[in-house]
């Protein structure tokens, strides 16, 4: 009897900080097992990295974050291949292909794939195909690259080995069959047995089980901690820029709930935003569903399909169905990926509308989908208003709407200065799409919103930033324009502290804003510690700059003002000072790295190619920090 052989598998393992590389990952697992080929998809923090020379084929997705971060899901993994002792055949029998997710109006574009790519290759790996680049900036977003890169990929895999795919590269078996059932599984429980669970539990308590049921189902670890660290109350709701002036930025004061507060200057907190009531009930009633029944979720068994939506829990108490859209789907601001309208397609009664989103997931459609979906930024609740024959399970809607993501925002507020209290400076996020339809951003227009007095809980979790804690003898050099002063104002808060119990090194701030009228953003408290004795005043070393572009005729930043005061910049460098760059991630990290290329090169007589290698030395000695946000 001839034992009939396994078909082999692709391994695909995703990094993702936004979600887009899960969302790719997936497609990729979709692609490869419409060809006949079985798929394990993972996070790359749920995968161990010893086994990694035990995979034939491994296809790794990776997006890179900020000035070329890598996502948290590949901090460990990465750690692990840089082991010294890992041989150059290491990984010799390893087939592999990455493909990266980035954006190249950054300075380092795609910079984690980049490095995997070397990385891997370096320890004896094998290329199936060239590294694919997905860039944000091109028309299609980074579908513009997947798709033909994809196509490579699966060409180049068949010609490898053609058993993978039995039937060749380009022949697909039917869509059909692979949408026999989502991978999420609801039960319905009677609204009295919902509610007698809930019955004598205390509102803080209610509100964390809640989250915890329901924020599970975003995939890999995009959830991290599942349940809040702390509960905030608002205190304070105060503007800080001149009304009319075209930006609406707000200082927000938060205290703790629940439990007290833990941070460091320089950390970052995560925060769960409220969607609009109307929205929601909108998407429940389009959707005919009740807002009043109780549901558990679950993964659905399937064992033929390895591509496992991961759901690392069931959810141990029934939840109210409108409490669990409010809490895990994003239906009224996150558009829906390319997945979503191929879905659709099949659940279309209206002929016109199943051919026109049929065209919408095909290859063909793609530009046009990014041109109504992306572009637009059109919400689930729109899309589906927009085909009215679509009547989706919502065990599809569960599976396909984005999970509702929590907000990072660069704490500016000092533990020490502020025991039981958070701050933070928020630009209220808005914009008109290419079609002139204002759009607003969900969770600096909620916050803006909030009144002090009436404000419920809000969900926070805190994290670790590109910016460390300096030690009080560290001498400083902070770039900060616009709302990229939020976190030097901690620092500023921390060390002005510490001056009063010791020496303290000192500080030079380059602060930036359009008018000094309209939005010179906390302008009395940077002047209060610049007078005579304070922590950014002249007689300490240190000095406070400020850069108004529109108040001149010629246009003046930040690098300007450093450019200005070179000579103390270069001795604040000597004495072996940091530097802290925060802010807008357009073109002003790479502005301020030229500028500080330029003092170097001028005060410490050096030519251009010197200085930049002693600032990627710097860099490199942990001296030389960007956080930067889109």
């Amino acid at each position: 009897m001839v034992m009939e052989e396994k078909p082999k598998k692709i391994l695909i393992l995703y990094a993702s900080e936004t979600g887009n590389a899960i969302d790719a990952a997936e497609r990729l697992g979709r692609e490869a097992e419409r060809r006949g080929c079985p798929v394990l998809l993972l996070s790359v923090d749920d995968f161990d990295p010893s086994s990694l020379p035990d995979q034939e084929i491994v296809i790794f997705v990776v997006s890179t974050t900020g000035q070329g971060d890598n996502p948290d899901s590949i901090k460990v993994f990465w750690k692990f291949l840089l082991q010294r002792n890992l041989t150059q055949n290491w990984l010799s029998r390893v087939n592999y292909a990455v493909f990266g997710l980035g954006d190249s109006g950054y300075q380092k574009y795609n910079f984690v794939a980049k490095k995997l790519d070397k990385r891997l290759s370096d320890l004896g790996a094998t290329a199936v195909v060239e590294r694919g680049l997905g860039d944000d900036q091109h028309s299609s977003g980074y579908e513009g690259a997947l798709d033909p890169w994809m196509s490579t990929l699966w060409k180049a895999l068949y010609q490898k080995d053609p058993k993978l795919f039995p039937k060749g590269p380009e022949l697909m078996t039917s869509n059909m069959s692979l949408m026999d059932q989502s991978k999420v599984q609801i039960t319905y429980h009677d609204v009295a047995e919902g509610t007698s669970n809930f019955s004598s539990i205390p509102d803080v308590k209610l509100l964390e089980m809640q989250i915890e049921s329901t924020r599970f189902i975003l995939p890999g670890k995009l959830s991290g901690k599942y349940s809040p660290e702390c509960f905030l109350k608002m205190v304070k709701n105060d503007p800080l820029s001149k009304a009319g002036s075209g930006k609406d930025v707000r200082h927000f004061e938060f205290e703790a709930v629940s439990s007290s507060i833990e941070y460091e200057v320089g950390d970052v907190v995560h925060i769960l935003p409220s969607q609009d009531a109307a929205a929601v009930d909108a998407f429940i009633k389009r959707c005919n569903l009740n807002p009043e029944s109780y549901i558990q979720v679950q993964a659905n068994d399937n064992k033929e399909n390895e591509q496992s939506y991961d759901l690392r829990n069931t959810l141990k108490v029934p939840v109210r169905l409108k409490t669990f859209v409010e809490l895990a789907m994003d239906v009224a601001s996150a558009s829906p990926r390319r997945y979503f309208f191929e879905v659709m397609s099949y659940f279309a009664t209206a002929e016109h509308e199943k051919e026109r989103l049929q065209y919408f997931a095909s290859s063909e459609g793609r530009d046009d989908l990014y041109e109504y979906n992306q572009k637009e930024r059109r919400t689930v609740l729109e899309v589906l208003d927009d085909f009215p024959s679509v009547q989706m399970p919502f065990e599809w809607l569960v599976q396909l709407v984005p999970p509702l993501k929590t907000r990072a925002f660069s704490i500016s507020s000092s533990h020490s200065a502020h025991p039981n209290q958070v701050h933070l400076t928020v630009s209220v996020v808005s914009w008109t799409t290419p079609y002139k339809r204002k759009r607003t951003g969900l969770c600096s227009s909620w916050l803006a919103e909030l009144d002090p007095q009436k404000s419920g809980l809000i969900s926070a979790w805190f994290q670790k930033g590109s910016l460390p804690s300096p030690p009080p003898s560290l001498p400083l050099i902070l770039i900060g324009p616009g709302t990229g002063c939020a976190p030097f104002r901690g620092f500023v808060e921390e060390r002005a502290l510490q001056s009063q119990s010791g020496p303290t090194a000192p500080i030079l701030f380059f602060f930036g804003c359009r008018n000094e009228e309209n939005d010179f953003l906390y302008r009395d408290f940077w002047l209060f510690h610049s007078q005579k004795g304070g922590v950014l005043s002249e007689e300490k070393g240190g000095g406070f700059f400020v850069a108004f572009s529109r108040d001149q005729q010629q246009k003046v930043y930040v690098q300007h003002k450093m450019r200005e005061e070179s000579f103390k910049i270069w001795n604040l460098l000597t004495e072996g000072a940091a530097v802290y760059v925060a802010g807008s991630a357009n073109k002003m990290p790479s502005d301020v790295l030229l500028a500080f290329e330029e003092i170097v090169s001028k005060e410490g007589g050096v030519p251009k190619e010197a200085a930049v290698r002693w600032l990627r030395a710097l860099e490199k000695a942990g001296k030389y920090h960007v956080e930067a946000w889109s």
